[in-house]
């Protein structure tokens, strides 16, 4: 089964700002409704929404909270139409500042788990309130967001890294028990985004490494990372699951 972008309703979390907010760009772009997820950025969140126009809307919950986003789902549900389309961005408070992160001598074990309750709990929450509407219809995409961080740790961020290795273990797992019931699902792996939030605090000499570094010859931005979900929720994809697409200018290879 296969559907255009425009027919579908895609929920984007963590989508009020940075690469979320270029991804829900990137899905009305192509025509698609777009439900707008946001934990504390509700300002940021809805004024994208009115920028994008009638069919897209922010929606309120912590992707940690079942409860929270099963009443989310309701919500997009009657607004917009139940969601065919995960994109699990949402991300625990980071910033990528080498100089600032925690080294192993101090990095504690709540350090990791902070990052991987938004990470991955956040994405077996979402995956676990969307599955009955994808069962019913034979149909669901799901996208999670890695980092280059795994295949070429140049700079050892534990706990977030850490996270995201377990995440693109969800995402495999989950590809193998959903595919019978018509679900993809599918990771995207940025490296170093430029600009983002969380990236705000690289100091402009590393972007400048990185890009002399990359075949491309620049850095990647979150408009490049948001073009390649379009292809994990199109019909070209239709076959494609349990796969980690890096997009980093080809900075890292395999």
């Amino acid at each position: 089964m296969t559907r255009p972008i425009s027919d579908l309703t895609v929920l984007v979390t963590g989508g009020g700002r940075g690469l979320g907010a270029a991804i829900a760009r990137a899905f009305a772009r192509e025509g698609a409704r777009v439900a707008i997820n946001y934990r504390q950025s509700r300002a940021a969140a809805e004024a994208l929404a009115r920028d994008l126009g009638p069919r897209a809307l922010a929606f309120g919950a912590d992707v940690t909270d079942p409860e929270q986003v099963a009443d989310m789902v309701d919500q997009v549900t009657a607004r917009l139409g139940a969601p065919d389309v995960l994109v699990h961005n949402a991300l625990a408070d980071f910033s990528f500042n080498g100089e600032a992160r925690a080294h192993l001598d101090r990095l504690a074990w709540a350090d990791i788990a902070r990052q991987a309750e938004t990470a991955v709990g956040g994405a077996l929450t979402c995956l676990q309130a969307l599955r009955p509407q994808f069962e019913a219809q034979g149909f669901g995409r799901i996208i999670t967001i890695g980092t280059n961080l795994m295949q070429n740790p140049v700079v050892p961020y534990h706990d977030y890294t850490a996270a995201k290795g377990a995440l693109l273990a969800l995402t495999r797992t989950a590809a193998k028990e959903l595919g019978p019931i018509g679900v993809t699902v599918n990771m995207i792996s940025g490296g170093l985004l430029r600009t983002t939030d969380a990236s705000r605090a690289t100091p402009e000499a590393v972007f400048d490494i990185v890009a002399s570094q990359t075949p491309l010859g620049r850095v990647t931005t979150p408009e490049d990372l948001a073009d390649a979900a379009l292809f994990f929720a199109s019909p070209w994809a239709r076959a494609v699951t349990g796969q980690n697409l890096i997009v980093d200018g080809g900075l890292v290879f395999g």
